[in-house]
Formats: structure tokens, C-alpha cells, sequence
């Protein structure tokens, strides 16, 4: 799931000045790992029944990624900008690009693959009618939605940093009424209040909208907003932190059991939207965020890790398009090895295919004329070893 937002490096384009702001590498780590989790749940999706009991308590943790992507988007755009007027005409054309051409050309590009698939099938009319409602409601290939979403938040953008001025010393209650929407939103997802009908029609589609996610992308944004904080308490509270999100994550785990327990479906009782997950959300973006921060503070120590990282951090939106391609193709090729290998080794040996293919295919693709339009960067020219990116960017997904 994923954005072209860009913190600039070494300096970050605000109104009509210039403003320089520190490289921040722990944001690198945190979108390859999130990017990491999201292959794994679509993987785990494709190779287990959907009642599997196993498999869906798996998921239930992983289901953070789309919402740790918003948060991230939030955090690096308010990062980026600060606290300076932003002028939309200046903002909107570059990120709508980057981001809308690859949205419009993969929709199509999976649209015309699940015809060839006999997913779909039907009059001409009927297709090209299907193709536009598939980019209206993000619903070419699953994880398209995301870009959709990711064009809202950049569409709504201008009015974050003037709504976090003017509440000033309130962000808390800001949050706290953000979370509350976020909850009943969630619940409603969760538990729909239509029967049928067009409001149903309607309601179903609302995951594909800003409103399951403003609460973890104001999360972030405050955290940007009150960076120098925020990275004191992570470095004062590191190990109560931990601790905090490993028990939020037993709770979590332990609350999906019962469900099951009860008799309730299990991928039912593992949903993305349940509201009940909220807090496991919450700590595991803040668990994986401490973690960059920490690795980022002891990274020149590393320094090959902190090559694999930029060089992943750098391809991350190409493999994030191309990964259910790559799914589609290996799937059945694999599937015949569950009987003697078992669901779960197939699970690992699938989700490494996966990974090494998108990377594979997006090489090829940054190394293409089209690169720009199908993994929102510019071609490569260059050995990727060698290469060091002449700005920060950040693409937040799930």
C-alpha cells in the first residue's frame, strides 16, 4: 500500500523558501518493514483456506500495515512542509503525478490482466464501463485502493498544517475527537448498519475513502509537528515502550483466540476494520517507528545494512504495484508443493518468490523509459550500488 511524498534532502520546499531538515533514515526502515508485512498478508491470503485458524492469526497482527502507511504519510508530509503556509497550486501537480499516472496506468494494466484471466468478461461497453468505476472506486486489483486514499490525504493536505496551527496546544483533544470518528467509522465498517440496498452499495466502498484512515494520519502529522518531543520520550521510554507493545500485541493475539473460541469465523474475528484492533495499531507503528529511530541512531556501524535499506527504500513503490502480479504468477506454480512441504513452508517459500520477483520486475522497470509512470521514479542510469537518492522519499501503502 503507497504515496509519492518526498522529504527533501538536504533541503525541504516550503511556500516559496527553502528550509533544511536532517535526513531521516529510521523512515526508510519503517516503509521496507511495513512493505515487508504487506507482501506477507496478501501471500498468507493466497495460500490458506480463509477459514484457516492459523493464518488469520497471523493476519490479525499484520493488518496494521495500511493504517502505519497513513501515519507515515502524515508524519512525512508535515515533516517536509513544517509549519509554514503551504500553496496547493505548487503542491498538488507534482504528487498528484507521481502518484495518479501510476494509479491510472496499473488499474488498467491489472484491469486488461483479470481479462485475460476470464475474471471479467463482457460487452466492450460493459469492460470500459467496469475500467471506470475500477479507478473511481480503486477497485482494478486490491491493493490499488490505497493510491486513491493517498490522492485524498494529498488533496486535503493544505488545510493540515493551518488546522494544527489554529489548535495550538490542543492537539490532544484534536486526537482524541479524531479517534473517536475513527472508532465509530471502524464499527460501522465492521458491523455495517445496511441490509442491502444502494446505502449498502454505498458504505461498501467507503474503506476506499479518508475516513477509516484521518486518525492515523493526524497521528502522524502531530508526531511530526512535535518531532523534537517525540524522539526525546522514544529515547527516554525505550524499553517501556517494548514492553508496551509486546503486551498489546498478546492482548491483541489473545482477544482474536477467544473470538475464535467462541465460534466466531476466523477471518471474521482477524478483520482489518475492527475497531477493537485500534490500539494494536497505534503501538505497533509507534514499536516499528522506535525501532528505525534506534537502528537510524547506530546505522554508520552497519553500513551495508544501511545500503540494503536505502537501496529497498528506493524501489519499495515498484515492488508495492507489481507484488500481486508476481503473486498471480507463482501461485499456481507452488500451490502443487503444499501436500508435501505443508501450507506454512509453501507460505515462506512463496512470500521469498514474491519479494525476489517484484524486485527483479521493478529493476527492469527502472531502467525503462516508462519508469517514471509505472514506479513514480525516474529511470535509472546508474549502477544501484552507486546510487545515493538527491531526495528522501517516503511512500506510505497497505
Amino acid at each position: 500500500m503507497s504515496t509519492a511524498t518526498e522529504i527533501q534532502q538536504p533541503a525541504a520546499e516550503i511556500g516559496g523558501g527553502r528550509r533544511k531538515r536532517p535526513y531521516l533514515h529510521q523512515v526508510d526502515l519503517f516503509r521496507i518493514i511495513t512493505f515487508c508485512c504487506v507482501i506477507m498478508v496478501h501471500t498468507i491470503s493466497s495460500v490458506n483456506d480463509a477459514g484457516s485458524v492459523a493464518a488469520n492469526a497471523a493476519l490479525a497482527l499484520l493488518h496494521f500495515t495500511r493504517y502505519a502507511f497513513f501515519a507515515l504519510t502524515g508524519f512525512v508530509l508535515i515533516y517536509q512542509f513544517g509549519q509554514e503556509s503551504l500553496r496547493a497550486r505548487s503542491f498538488w501537480p507534482r504528487r498528484f503525478a507521481l502518484v495518479g499516472i501510476p494509479y491510472v496506468l496499473w488499474s488498467v494494466i491489472y484491469w486488461a490482466y483479470s481479462i485475460h484471466l476470464g475474471q471479467l468478461h463482457g460487452s466492450v461497453n460493459w469492460l470500459l464501463s467496469r475500467l471506470g468505476l475500477d479507478l473511481l472506486f480503486g477497485t482494478a486489483y486490491y491493493h490499488l485502493y490505497f493510491l486513491l486514499v493517498t490522492m485524498q490525504v494529498y488533496l486535503l493536505f493544505p488545510l493540515l498544517p493551518k488546522l494544527l496551527r489554529r489548535t495550538e496546544g490542543r492537539h490532544r483533544w484534536l486526537l482524541a475527537a479524531s479517534a473517536v470518528v475513527h472508532v465509530l467509522v471502524l464499527w460501522t465498517l465492521a458491523y455495517p448498519p445496511f441490509d442491502g440496498g444502494l446505502p449498502a452499495q454505498i458504505w461498501m466502498h467507503v474503506y476506499a475513502t479518508v475516513l477509516p484512515y484521518q486518525f492515523f494520519t493526524l497521528l502522524g502529522a502531530l508526531a511530526a509537528w512535535h518531532i523534537d518531543a517525540v524522539h526525546a520520550f522514544l529515547r527516554e521510554h525505550t524499553r517501556l515502550i517494548v514492553a508496551a507493545v509486546l503486551v498489546i500485541a498478546v492482548a491483541a493475539e489473545g482477544e482474536y483466540q477467544l473470538a475464535v473460541h467462541d465460534g466466531q469465523v476466523a477471518w471474521v474475528a482477524s478483520d482489518v476494520f475492527l475497531p477493537e484492533r485500534t490500539l494494536w495499531f497505534i503501538a505497533i507503528t509507534v514499536g516499528l517507528y522506535l525501532l528505525g529511530t534506534r537502528w537510524a541512531d547506530r546505522r554508520q556501524q552497519h553500513d551495508r545494512l544501511a545500503k540494503v535499506v536505502r537501496y529497498g527504500a528506493d524501489r519499495s513503490f515498484g515492488v508495492f504495484l507489481i507484488h500481486p502480479f508476481m503473486l498471480e504468477l507463482l501461485t499456481p506454480v507452488l500451490l502443487p508443493l503444499a501436500p508435501s512441504i505443508g501450507r506454512f513452508w509453501l507460505t515462506i517459500v512463496l512470500y521469498l518468490g514474491v519479494v525476489a520477483g517484484s524486485l527483479a520486475g521493478t529493476a527492469v522497470l527502472r531502467r525503462s523509459p516508462v519508469s517514471l509512470w509505472l514506479t513514480g521514479r525516474p529511470m535509472l542510469r546508474t549502477d544501484p550500488a552507486a546510487l545515493v537518492p538527491p531526495r528522501f522519499r517516503v511512500h506510505s501503502d497497505a
